[in-house]
């Protein structure tokens, strides 16, 4: 029941869209039960065929040289043409002949219809009122809309319709929202020269804070700055910095040294420490390290991008935007209707072939027996 209901308000709909756009086969047709619109857009007749064959010239109007080449009342090949016409806009199979002719269900019947008369490009000048004046309709029926006292009424209600421990949460949001907006509203309301005064304390403030900021990041400047810099803000971090922190501490460990072999030498059974060229090593180490960096980053990257090739195949994958048989398909569905297509048409060109040549075969040894 609930499908029939729902046949008859389609069947109305698109009866009463073909009359908007002036179809010549329902011009005349006072109909005006759902049932009898349902009768003429499911049941087989020429005149459903016109209906359909209107519906598709008028989606490509080179089809009406198909239609006029056609000598006199053919239907089969009119069927023939429009199964063509329905299998490349996708949306019915190569050999549904049923569905064109009006014997299969009327549901797909009427999803095709409803498909098609879609796809028809309206005409502006025949759609009613125009685009602008549209927008100006649209916006008085907005202006009236928001000026009408019932909505006021509704956005700002005499009596709260919330409860008690929400109307206390909205209180005390209002309430913190009116203390953080006090200050701009104190300072609008200032006269003019007050308003000046206060906004040269404000801007005084701002000013020792500022420098206070300045002098905070000069002495903390070695927590932040760049060790390749040559600048006078990176001396704490510059190589040259650094390679003399290296030479004064050479220097104490030779000093050490030296103190060591000729004081605390015989105090002591261990040999002199001593210093070693190996440079080269912390400068390997640190080669690799960064190029180890450089790696993790790329193999991150590689990581992320995966991911999001990942997740964009699965969308893909799932999100259903081709039509077939009436609904809509993901794309690995609808390849493997192409894919069983393709092999249903070599099937049957493999079988044409054969039998030719069996034909073929047969006039041949029919010619020579004769």
């Amino acid at each position: 029941m609930a499908g029939s209901l729902k046949e008859r308000e389609l069947s109305v709909k698109i009866y009463k869209k073909l009359q908007a756009l002036g179809c010549p086969s329902v011009e005349g047709l006072f109909l005006r039960e759902a049932d009898g619109m349902k009768e003429l857009l499911c049941t087989p007749s020429m005149h459903r065929l016109d209906i359909l064959q209107w519906i598709c010239t008028s989606i490509c109007p080179p089809m009406k040289k198909h239609f006029s080449g056609l000598k006199g009342p053919q239907p089969d090949s009119q069927i023939k043409e429009l199964v063509q016409f329905c299998h490349e806009m996708l949306l019915c199979r190569q050999d549904d002949f049923d569905l064109i002719k009006g014997v299969s269900s009327p549901q797909r019947q009427l999803a095709l219809l409803e498909q098609l008369v879609d796809v028809i490009p309206r005409d502006e000048s025949e759609a009613g009122e125009p685009l602008s004046e549209q927008v100006c309709r649209n916006e008085a029926l907005l202006k009236e809309l928001f000026s009408s006292p019932h909505l006021q009424t509704m956005l700002h209600p005499t009596c709260n319709p919330w409860p008690v421990e929400i109307r206390e949460l909205l209180s005390r949001r209002e309430a913190a929202g009116q203390s953080s907006n006090t200050a701009s509203k104190k300072s609008r309301n200032l006269p003019s020269k007050q308003r000046e005064d206060f906004l040269k304390e404000v801007t005084e403030s701002l000013q020792k804070t500022n420098t206070t900021l300045e002098e905070i990041h000069k002495e903390c400047v070695f927590l932040h700055s760049d060790p390749q810099s040559s600048g006078s803000n990176s001396t704490p971090l510059s190589p040259p910095a650094l390679r003399l922190a290296l030479v004064d501490l050479s220097q104490l460990m030779t000093a050490f040294s030296q103190l060591y072999n000729s004081d605390f030498r015989e105090y002591c059974n261990r040999a002199a420490p001593q210093l070693r060229e190996s440079a080269e090593a912390f400068s390997t180490a640190h080669r690799l390290l960064a190029a180890c960096t450089k790696e993790l980053q790329a193999l991150n990257q590689l990581s992320l991008t995966s991911l999001a090739l990942t997740s964009t195949v699965e969308g893909q994958q799932q999100h259903r935007r081709f039509w077939s048989r009436g609904h809509m398909q993901s794309l690995p569905a609808k390849i493997e209707e192409l894919k069983r297509r393709y092999k249903d048409f070599l099937c049957i060109y493999q079988r044409s072939r054969e039998r030719m040549r069996e034909e073929s075969a047969g006039e041949k040894r029919d010619y020579r027996r004769e």
